[in-house]
């Protein structure tokens, strides 16, 4: 009688804490919408009936920081709202990602004026990029899938000895 046939019969599962934690991690993402301007309605798209993003565990949006773990930016990002954005990440709690969703998240789209951020990038470290102008909802559902596959290759360890986010 073998290993494995021995496990099959009392119905043990052998994994490690990593890999049992990446898994609870990237099956239950829960977004911090950032819905800004035009962009947030796609966003809202996502949690209907025809898009449901709540077959990949994250229809779950906090509108506090301190419980999400994604935070998705929507739309046109000015100046001024940038430091909002920002002490909002700030309050996230560690691991964190960011999904720039839209041109005008991403570069600032036709927006070449002074008051608008030509990228979030310049202030936010950015982990996926959406195109489009506003994006579709399905486009954000690949984009979480993203995520949660670069989650899922993270370990639990390398998370411990990160340093804290300056706040400003």
């Amino acid at each position: 009688m073998g290993l494995e046939a021995k496990l099959q019969t009392d119905g043990f599962i052998t994994t490690t804490i990593d890999a049992m934690v990446s898994w609870a991690r990237k099956s239950a993402v829960w977004p911090m919408p950032m819905g800004i301007s035009c962009c947030g309605i796609e966003l809202m798209a996502v949690g209907g009936a025809k898009y449901d993003i709540a077959r990949f565990g994250s229809e779950v949006m906090r509108f506090t920081p301190r419980q999400c773990d994604l935070m998705i930016v929507a739309g046109t990002v000015t100046y001024k709202m940038s430091h909002v954005v920002r002490k909002i990440y700030d309050q996230m709690p560690d691991p964190k990602w960011v999904i720039a969703m839209g041109v005008c998240t991403s570069t600032g789209g036709m927006y070449r004026s002074y008051p608008v951020v030509q990228g979030i990038d310049q202030f936010l470290p950015v982990d996926i990029y959406l195109a489009g102008c506003p994006p579709r909802p399905d486009n954000l559902l690949n984009a979480l899938m993203m995520i949660q596959e670069k989650i899922g290759k993270t370990r639990a360890r390398d998370f411990q000895d990160a340093p804290l986010t300056e706040t400003n």
